[in-house]
């Protein structure tokens, strides 16, 4: 009997490792397909595949084989198989082989976030969203902010963008903060469609929720409805850091690439006014690259923050 057991279990073990060695292949194989994968171009950029040119596409894979063209004034952001961030600045030729030198030893998560990003992108997502109706705007006249439903509108970061549109009249605006008892705790003027928070003031230091109300100075009919923001509990506060723990230093550094995938990772945890940051200073640190700007008009109108325009 016990010889017998003896044999199942080394049966049982050479099935696991054999096991084990065989899905190794696969995720050798799978990261092998590609070297790095395109988040976003801007510019007359080219890769060579074989024997033919071809413009650079957003969504896009390269493989150790193939070369690019980066031209003047031009920008690219890859993500090697590895889950690495890469972003191109300089013009010239390169090899994906070159490229992929420049890569550290290691793995990341940050891939799954990008590939979330670049899926709920794709053209089968979009022509899915086209018979949509996007957001209802209640209340508020002229005035919209794109900020999410209440049981959305937890924030995990101290720095919070706040961005509308207005169909009548432009700015100044007026962007009113206020207690759940509708006192006013401060009130921002500004010529933009945006207002950055930082939720370290003072003034906000005792308030777990703040109310949100845009309207235009000189119009006091043309005003949003109110919207607001809350702190997460410690706990909730917890529990994204500790996720967040394993590829934080990865995007420390202030790039527009970093924050697009801070996007996705917002995003698919729920924190929507934390993605609507991330978007924004994308945009800021790479205003000029138009990818980033419609992935993120992309996202405002899959979360229902924005009306699809017919």
């Amino acid at each position: 009997m016990y010889t017998k057991s003896l044999k199942i279990m080394k049966i049982g073990k050479f099935l696991l490792t054999g096991g084990l060695i065989t899905l190794s292949s696969l995720v050798f194989a799978q990261q092998a397909d590609y070297t790095f994968k395109v988040l976003a171009t801007k510019g007359a950029n080219e890769v060579k595949s074989g024997d033919s040119w071809q413009a650079l596409k957003t969504g896009a894979t390269l493989k150790e084989g193939d070369e690019l063209k980066v031209s003047e004034n031009c920008y690219v952001a890859l993500m090697h198989n590895s889950g690495k961030p890469l972003e191109i600045k300089k013009s010239g030729p390169y090899t994906v082989k070159q490229l992929a030198s420049t890569i550290q030893p290691g793995t990341s998560v940050l891939n799954k976030y990008a590939d979330f990003i670049l899926s709920s992108n794709s053209a089968e997502a979009k022509k899915n969203r086209l018979s949509a109706t996007g957001a209802v705007h209640r209340g508020g006249e002229g005035i919209h902010v794109f900020l999410p439903e209440n049981q959305l509108a937890s924030v995990f970061n101290n720095t919070v963008i706040i961005n509308w549109e207005a169909s009548k009249n432009g700015g100044p605006y007026l962007v009113a903060l206020k207690n759940p008892f509708d006192d006013e705790l401060m009130v921002k003027e500004t010529n933009e469609t945006n207002v950055q928070l930082d939720m370290n003031d003072p003034k906000f230091q005792n308030e777990s929720v703040i109310l949100v109300e845009v309207r235009a100075k000189n119009d006091p009919s043309s005003k949003s409805e109110q919207k607001l923001i809350k702190r997460m509990s410690a706990a909730e506060h917890e529990k994204i850091k500790k996720d967040m723990a394993e590829f934080a230093g990865q995007v420390s550094d202030e790039t527009a690439l970093n924050k697009f995938i801070l996007a996705g990772f917002y995003e698919q945890n729920k924190l929507l006014i934390d993605a609507i940051t991330a978007y924004e200073q994308a945009i800021k640190l790479a205003p000029d690259v138009d990818s980033y700007k419609s992935d993120y008009e992309d996202f405002l109108i899959r979360n229902k923050l924005k009306t699809v325009k017919p």
